[in-house]
């Protein structure tokens, strides 16, 4: 298991909202940390005396749920395993994997004593339909790569590298927590970077367009961050056209 960086300041928000009658959604861009803040708050439960019976944390992007893929089937699994009488945590994490997942939770808060906590595709969890069903009955914990701050905490440096010297390696590598593996290796930063950056244009923008969903982000709030991002990343980096748009990320 990959070690756990603390996030102090988010874990502290989930820890002023437990056994809140609340869902806590945890909203944020991709691989900015938020599955190991579920993980960190699990670790905070099980450490303050809550028994691991008394926790169902499930993440739905693995195989092992792959049944799960409707409200229906995902309410009868998890109820199955909600202890009679007992308070219960429910950590769901990429919850999006399961159609109208709102109604299970809404069931979920209404049929158990439980206190939930989300995350997954911020247009999925932040939809028209889920906003009415849970409308006034949730929390949203918003999460953000890492400031400079938490940037110092996660980087091991030098006792001769001043603060200067760490400030611009955070304006060059950035604080998604991902990069902390490849110790400020440019090349494998920047593709790691990439992938991140395509995934969140071409797959939650471009998709979340497609399905016509009241509330989703159009193709069009991609051209200008297409225009925007070229001029900062270099242009050995940007050789590419985003695939059947038509938009292309090269000047002229």
């Amino acid at each position: 298991m990959t070690e756990l960086i603390d996030r102090p300041e988010y874990l502290e928000q989930l820890i002023q909202n437990k056994d809140a009658d609340l869902v806590k959604i945890v909203t944020g861009i991709r691989r900015c940390g938020k599955s190991s803040l579920l993980d960190l708050f699990h670790q905070y439960l099980s450490e303050n005396g809550v028994a691991e019976a008394n926790i169902i944390h499930i993440n739905l992007e693995s195989l092992r749920y792959r049944e799960l893929s409707n409200y229906l089937t995902f309410y009868d699994y998890v109820s199955k395993r909600i202890p009679t009488g007992e308070k219960t945590y429910l950590i769901f994490d990429e919850l999006q994997a399961v159609a109208h997942w709102e109604k299970a939770i809404e069931s979920f808060r209404l049929d158990f004593d439980v206190d939930i906590y989300i995350t997954g595709l911020n247009a999925y969890l932040l939809s028209t339909e889920f906003s009415t069903l849970l409308s006034g009955r949730y929390v949203e914990i918003r999460m953000l790569p890492l400031s400079f701050k938490e940037f110092l905490t996660f980087y091991e440096f030098e006792p001769s590298v001043a603060v200067e010297e760490k400030f611009q390696r955070y304006l060059q590598f950035g604080g998604m927590p991902i990069l902390r593996e490849y110790r400020f290796n440019e090349v494998r930063s920047n593709q790691a970077l990439e992938g991140i950056y395509s995934t969140v244009v071409l797959r939650d923008i471009f998709t979340a367009q497609q399905t016509g969903r009241p509330g989703h982000a159009s193709e069009n709030h991609a051209v200008p961050l297409l225009q925007h991002w070229q001029h900062y990343v270099p242009e050995q980096h940007r050789q590419r056209t985003v695939p059947g748009r038509g938009y292309s990320n090269r000047e002229g």
